[in-house]
């Protein structure tokens, strides 16, 4: 299913890529854009969303987004989201008594610090708004003859946006279409790859 919000960024990023070969994957340029604004949201008035500080205070940030928004001008607004971070973290790795007389010590600690090394804000926000862009690409790959030909003008797709790309297609393109949507995208991985 078509949604405007995401139609118009990715026909764009698919009309630059294939209008400028040098600038790659559409996916990575999208990606890349995506990132930007999620870093520009997070250390903007959403600093002080009540809603936004528990997530991010849930989440954190990994080494890349941290240290990227940290270069950025609202330093200030990231150091309040690191305030309450760490604070709050400070209570989740605090144990209580209960947990030496069970002979459990260190362990909610040490799981609470395993979610998060897996888990970032940014990141998640990226990814989530990303998939939807893949789900549109490939709906107007299904429903817009002219998208067809912006796909095959494209320079290359790197391989993880290849493959999210094939995955997302197996689910929203009908198996009957399926064949000339993957005939069409591995033949500009192939050629890029040749």
């Amino acid at each position: 299913m078509l949604e405007t919000i995401y139609t118009i960024p990715v026909n764009a990023a698919f009309d630059e890529c294939a209008a400028d070969h040098a600038l790659g994957c559409p996916f990575c340029r999208l990606r890349a854009k995506l990132e930007d604004e999620a870093m520009e949201a997070t250390l903007g008035a959403s600093v002080m969303e009540p809603d936004v500080r528990i997530r991010t205070n849930e989440q954190g940030f990994c080494r890349r987004h941290l240290e990227e928004m940290a270069t950025r001008k609202n330093r200030l607004g990231l150091a309040l989201m690191l305030e309450s971070h760490l604070d709050e973290l400070r209570g989740d790795l605090t144990e209580g008594a209960f947990s030496a007389l069970t002979g459990a010590r260190g362990k909610k600690s040490c799981e609470r610090v395993a979610r998060l090394e897996q888990s970032c804000f940014v990141c998640e926000r990226v990814g989530r708004e990303l998939a939807h862009m893949l789900e549109n690409a490939a709906a107007l790959w299904e429903e817009q003859r002219e998208f067809r030909d912006k796909l095959k003008a494209q320079p290359y797709f790197c391989l993880p946006h290849f493959r999210a790309f094939a995955e997302t297609a197996r689910g929203c393109v009908s198996k009957k279409l399926f064949p000339d949507f993957w005939s069409d995208l591995s033949a500009v991985t192939l050629s890029y790859m040749d």
